[in-house]
């Protein structure tokens, strides 16, 4: 389900996840989850928390051209550098490589969490609702909850979210709206995105293709910005930039994949990513939650999120329709 300062303030550190009392606290709505899980009794965690399925290998291989893209475009940037500063152009290609292992960087990852995605922490009261029913899921799945953070999204929609390596947030409305195995089924869905290594892939396609991206957007506002007699010249230049990158992504997309492979990447990609959601929900399901996502995607067909687009539009998405998610869960009805 679908992944924009102020000075740090130390009271903003998350607090890691304790064990809750699913009794402590009454939610506001019916609590009709059973908590099979609770304090004083075993959890077995699986031994291996998060995997790379099918999927998340096909988010990596779609970008493979926008990596090309923006590698040579931190490749010029580092012979600038050195032919202008000194520093030697392997520097910045380096820094720019080891610069994804920052998607599992807690700390990272909150700065993400809150100025990206615009999230914030749990109040008192939504944290005692939040945190038993995602205990409940996390031991369920055999996962260490304690790994991930809880993050809220203040929106009067409904909706949430899996990102980077640990973050799992729902909307204000979503803890105000749903019932307890509502919400769990919810987050399951989400876990199942962080598990079948969904999460990561995606915001590691996006980190690695953002060089090539910003030097398009830039071309474009210096473009819009010139208010000169040789607007035209600038434009003409600006244009010869735009489709030399434009054709070093299409060289780099049919060496890698040739021609007719190039022509439908986009919708590829968007397939792959109905198809990422697909299996979050597969993952909920299969942890028992398949009626009470059910009833969710109901939800949201009754409120009409459910998508009545038109063929392109919908080969474009990366969520797939609400009937097309009800009929593959079915079979777990």
């Amino acid at each position: 389900m679908p992944p924009t300062s102020r000075p740090r303030d130390p009271g903003d550190d998350p607090v890691p996840l304790r064990e809750p009392d699913p009794a402590a606290t009454a939610p506001p709505l019916p609590d009709d989850l059973v908590y099979e899980h609770g304090p004083g009794r075993r959890v077995y965690y699986a031994a291996r928390q998060r995997r790379m399925d099918l999927t998340a290998l096909g988010q990596l291989a779609l970008a493979l051209p926008a990596f090309l893209t923006s590698a040579l475009v931190v490749l010029l940037a580092g012979v600038l550098l050195d032919a202008g500063l000194g520093v030697p152009c392997w520097i910045p290609v380096a820094l720019w490589a080891a610069s994804g292992a920052l998607v599992f960087h807690r700390p990272t990852e909150d700065l993400l969490a809150r100025y990206l995605f615009g999230l914030r922490r749990p109040m008192p009261q939504e944290a005692a609702r939040l945190e038993p029913v995602w205990w409940e899921v996390a031991a369920v799945a055999g996962v260490d909850g304690t790994r991930y953070r809880l993050w809220v999204e203040e929106s009067d929609d409904l909706n949430a979210y899996a990102a980077a390596g640990h973050i799992v947030g729902v909307t204000r409305y979503a803890l105000e709206q749903l019932s307890s195995s509502r919400l769990a089924a919810v987050l399951a869905h989400e876990l199942g995105h962080h598990t079948g290594g969904h999460a990561w892939s995606l915001l590691i396609c996006h980190w690695y293709g953002l060089p090539g991206r910003l030097v398009r957007r830039v071309l474009l506002a210096t473009a819009r910005s010139v208010v000169t007699p040789a607007r035209c010249a600038v434009y003409l230049a600006v244009g010869l930039l735009l489709l030399a990158m434009g054709g070093l992504d299409s060289t780099a997309a049919r060496i890698l994949y040739g021609l007719p492979l190039l022509l439908v990447l986009p919708y590829l990609s968007a397939a792959v990513g109905r198809r990422a959601e697909l299996r979050a929900d597969r993952h909920a399901a299969v942890l028992g939650f398949a009626p009470e996502l059910a009833e969710v995607l109901e939800m949201l067909h009754a409120g009409g999120l459910s998508g009545h687009e038109s063929v392109p539009a919908r080969l474009l998405s990366t969520h797939p329709d609400v009937p097309t998610r009800l009929h593959h869960l079915r079979r777990y009805l």
